[in-house]
């Protein structure tokens, strides 16, 4: 019988727990240990489409790279992720997640996403330290990219990651040191001129960070929280179903992208 320990433990060794960043809260958000799993279903995020989908599907467990609750407080139906929460443990359906651990894993979201964009030569820029196998770990990417004008790298970014749009800043440099960093990490910025690369690819940009960006002379290209991170699913996916090949494992058909582009 597999349990939802088990397949805790098969994702915090895709993602170990000493890597996530001291605020962050991962690993079981709800459910028991010892409860059986036959089916899971994989996603980006716990929303309610989501939780409806592990329902309608028959999952025992449900498995996403962003947590459930994001603050301590009472766990009631009056906010958005309170409800999510209760629907999930009304329905018996665990939940665990692999977050900022998964972001700086060999192997993880920004691994994946400079793989998705074609980098050649992934390093980690600053790693904070080294994993089992001797494997560098830490938050950013960098990788090299034949030299090329930005255009060109974009509609490879926009294409590559499935965006509707890209909100970007050329500063006139052509691409061939590319940095990645899936979600929030534009504050990374200085980081990532530093370490030498000419274009960042991001999320999450603020007015000010674009404008950082244009005086510092690197690209910077915002491709959006949730098409930069989104590729770590089928890692995650896959992760399991290597491990636990006799479990029904799927990745959310309904979780996409809330935000538009109007043109």
């Amino acid at each position: 019988m597999i349990t939802v320990k088990d397949i805790l433990q098969c994702v915090q060794t895709l993602a170990p727990t000493y890597m996530k960043e001291s605020w962050d809260r991962v690993g079981l958000n709800c459910g028991h240990m010892d409860a059986p799993v036959t089916k899971v279903l994989v996603a980006l995020d716990p929303f309610e489409a989501v939780c409806k989908e592990a329902k309608e599907m028959g999952a025992e467990l449900l498995v996403t790279h962003h947590a459930l609750l994001w603050e301590q407080g009472f766990l009631t139906d009056e906010s958005a992720q309170g409800k999510n929460a209760l629907y999930l443990i009304e329905n018996g359906i665990a939940h665990l997640n692999a977050h900022t651990n998964l972001d700086c894993a060999p192997g993880g979201v920004n691994d994946t996403l400079a793989a998705s964009l074609g980098l050649q030569d992934i390093q980690v820029i600053s790693p904070v330290g080294t994993d089992e196998l001797g494997r560098d770990y830490g938050l950013l990417r960098q990788g090299q990219v034949e030299s090329q004008p930005l255009s060109a790298f974009l509609e490879t970014v926009k294409t590559a990651l499935g965006c509707d749009g890209l909100r970007y800043v050329n500063c006139g440099k052509p691409v061939n040191r590319v940095a990645v960093g899936g979600g929030a990490c534009a504050g990374s910025l200085k980081q990532v001129f530093y370490a030498g690369c000419d274009t960042f690819v991001t999320a999450d940009v603020r007015y000010n960070q674009f404008w950082d960006a244009k005086e510092l002379g690197i690209n910077l290209i915002d491709a959006g929280h949730f098409h930069t991170e989104n590729p770590v699913c089928a890692i995650l996916a896959a992760a399991i179903s290597a491990k636990f090949p006799q479990l029904q494992v799927e990745i959310s058909k309904n979780h996409s992208d809330c935000m538009n582009f109007f043109a």
